[in-house]
């Protein structure tokens, strides 16, 4: 995934990260602040190359990118927030400066421990925020979010997490 400042220079970059290798669009889309994401997937090589194609027509408007070799499958449904979640427990919720740290974190986490992803929400009316909700036993959530807040390709883009015991239920509603 590249993140630009520029919609226009991110929709070229993401061009050029189609016509650069063998991979699927997963997403290409206008964020907050004015910002782009493209986010591309296949297999790693050729999603390595794709976004090197990328970073480099994005040049000084790239903000972020990244790429996670064995991305957990958890993730990408949360992306779009179609994660089936029957059942919320304790909640996680991570707030990140850049998109790409908060898809970066929400694997961490669901690496971690044995949560449920419930949305990664990027930026869009959030000033260029992300975040990140999961649900699991409270353990397993505080596990997960200080994975999260621990991973090396998130430092200092993590704006602030907090785990919640036993969400009231109306907080539930709101956010499922």
């Amino acid at each position: 995934m590249i993140e630009t400042l520029s919609i226009p220079a991110g929709i070229m970059a993401g061009d050029a990260m189609m016509k650069a290798a063998d991979v699927s669009l997963a997403a290409a889309q206008a964020v907050c602040a004015g910002k782009f994401i493209v986010a591309v997937s296949g297999d790693v090589a050729a999603v390595k190359a794709s976004l090197q194609a990328g970073k480099e027509l994005a040049g000084a408007t790239l903000v972020d990118s990244m790429i996670i070799a064995n991305v957990d499958g958890q993730v990408p449904l949360a992306m779009n927030a179609c994660n089936e979640v029957n059942k919320v427990d304790a909640l996680g919720v991570l707030e990140t400066f850049s998109l790409c740290a908060a898809v970066l974190a929400a694997d961490a986490a669901v690496k971690a421990a044995d949560v449920r992803l419930i949305e990664i929400r990027l930026g869009r009316g959030l000033g260029g925020k992300s975040f990140v909700i999961l649900t699991g036993d409270v353990a397993a959530v505080t596990a997960a979010v200080k994975a999260a807040e621990g991973a090396d390709e998130v430092q200092g883009l993590m704006s602030q997490s907090v785990v919640i015991p036993s969400a009231h239920p109306e907080i539930i509603k709101a956010i499922i």
